[in-house]
């Protein structure tokens, strides 16, 4: 069976013949929201969206689809909420069915969701949706950028309330990882369409050096050392015995056999990276309920991983301890019976990240130190530069993002003119040490959760979530229900 490598904010090359691209970032209790499918209930919709916001020269337009839930929205005679997803990387559907969240508290606040698919992903493809002319080139790709996305959220959120005559109806936005930076920067931009921003996991401070390019690994290792230091140690040696196998003549045979890898391709090269991607995610996705937003995944996987590398079952193979953990990530369903290295299928539609980190998503993460559990590498802009211009022809911007949304003495600056945005942190999660872990202001509030992984506060609740998941998302409910009181009493006022 072949296995698909689903990444989120996704890894291409890396310092191991890793990617030097940075990655690309249930159980519901509430039945009532499945249809008789089983799939979440909600309408799909298109727009007729601009192509170029900012040049008058330009009439090209395009369907951007959105999907829509007014289950329990109280209707625009009662000026009830709007809650809008700002859409990630990906197809529109795969992050509205993992953002359980909204839909929950939907039916708390009489709320309309509204979950909008950004250009260029999903189907919400331009030049008549053929996707191999959307992509051919830099110049069709040249309208694939946060600012444009941004400026489609506004327009479809302004044409949307006057088509329900719903003016004053108070719009909150929702994200998670990218997803969740456009929501922190929509609110920044656009105050006068959304009221208040709920951005988790998002890594607004990966630009501009402000960042060191160690820390996302640095997370990882930890993640693995807190469990458990055996396990720590086996990883970080993997990479030499790994290399070194490869150097002799029956090497790679002798590594696709304890790997279980499929016989069609092995290379040092893509097996480091299969591996590599499999320590990632799994820190990543270490959620307290199991799991599957990007492979089904048991609860705690990063334990469950240490534990495959603790059993003393396994011996002193290395490879073997190496495979059990792997296995964790690639295969806890237990129907794979080789794993296919050469598997390029791209099932979420995630390739326009590729452009997206070769312009202004360029986000430093590969800096290992020597105590990194990979092995140690410094962040290099030239290699990536020469990736992009070799594939794109296009020269990154890595200043862009700190110069339209800014970025340096953040604190200071916001605390100027910013307002009504909670940014919520799991520790646990790589890209945490590029987020705001501080409040800014008292409107402007970060959560940080010690045991908490990416952007796990949006996703569905279970039974079985710990107290501490259960007091963020309390806590979010109260800040989003403090924003309406002062919208609503301010909405009195001026009439």
């Amino acid at each position: 069976m072949k296995m698909r490598l689903i990444l989120l904010f996704l890894v291409f090359f890396s310092p191991i013949s890793f990617a030097k691209i940075p990655p690309r970032f249930f159980p519901s209790s509430f039945d009532d929201q499945l249809s008789s499918k089983g799939k979440l209930s909600y309408e799909t919709n298109y727009f007729t969206q601009i192509l170029d916001h900012f040049n008058y020269n330009n009439p090209q337009t395009f369907q951007q689809r959105y999907l829509l839930n007014d289950k329990y929205w109280g209707g625009s005679k009662n000026n009830a909420p709007i809650f809008v997803y700002t859409g990630n990387e990906g197809n529109i559907e795969w992050f509205t069915q993992n953002t359980g969240f909204m839909f929950e508290i939907a039916r708390h606040f009489n709320a309309l969701l509204v979950f909008i698919e950004h250009r260029f992903y999903g189907k919400s493809i331009p030049y008549g949706g053929d996707k191999t002319i959307a992509y051919s080139n830099k110049t069709t790709l040249g309208y694939l950028s946060s600012t444009q996305a941004l400026a489609d959220y506004a327009t479809l959120i302004i044409d949307l309330k006057n088509n329900l005559t719903a003016i004053d109806s108070p719009v909150v936005v929702f994200g998670g990882s990218y997803g969740g930076m456009l929501a922190a920067w929509f609110r920044l931009k656009y105050p006068h369409v959304t009221i208040g921003a709920l951005a988790s996991s998002a890594p607004i401070l990966n630009f501009g050096n402000i960042t060191s390019p160690y820390s996302f690994n640095n997370i990882i290792t930890q993640d693995f050392k807190g469990e458990s230091e055996n396990c720590y140690k086996v990883i970080k040696g993997l990479w030499k015995k790994i290399e070194d196998m490869a150097k002799t003549k029956d090497g790679l045979e002798k590594l696709r056999k304890s790997f279980r890898i499929c016989k069609n391709y092995i290379s040092q090269g893509a097996l480091e990276n299969w591996l590599y991607t499999a320590f990632v995610y799994t820190a990543m996705t270490d959620y307290p309920t199991p799991s599957n937003f990007l492979n089904p995944l048991p609860a705690y996987p990063v334990k469950q991983m240490c534990k495959a590398i603790d059993d003393p079952k396994s011996g002193k193979d290395t490879f073997e301890k190496i495979y059990g953990a792997a296995n964790i990530y690639y295969n806890y369903t237990g129907n794979a019976t080789c794993f296919d290295l050469n598997d390029h299928s791209d099932p979420h539609g995630l390739a326009g990240w590729t452009w997206q980190a070769c312009t202004e998503m360029v986000m430093p993460t590969d800096g290992n130190n020597k105590e990194s559990i990979f092995p140690p590498s410094k962040w290099d802009y030239n290699e990536r530069a020469q990736f992009c211009k070799s594939n794109f022809g296009v020269e990154p911007r890595p200043n862009w993002v700190t110069t339209e949304f800014g970025g340096y003495n953040i604190e200071r600056v916001l605390k100027r003119f910013g307002s009504n945005i909670i940014f919520f942190n799991g520790l646990r999660d790589p890209w945490s040490g590029a987020g705001v872990l501080k409040d800014i202001s008292k409107s402007i509030v970060a959560i940080v959760a010690k045991e908490g992984a990416h952007h796990v506060d949006l996703r569905w609740s279970s039974k079985e979530d710990p107290k501490w998941l259960k007091q963020v998302r309390e806590r979010e409910v109260n800040i989003i229900s403090n924003w309406f009181s002062q919208y609503y009493q301010s909405l009195n006022e001026i009439y």
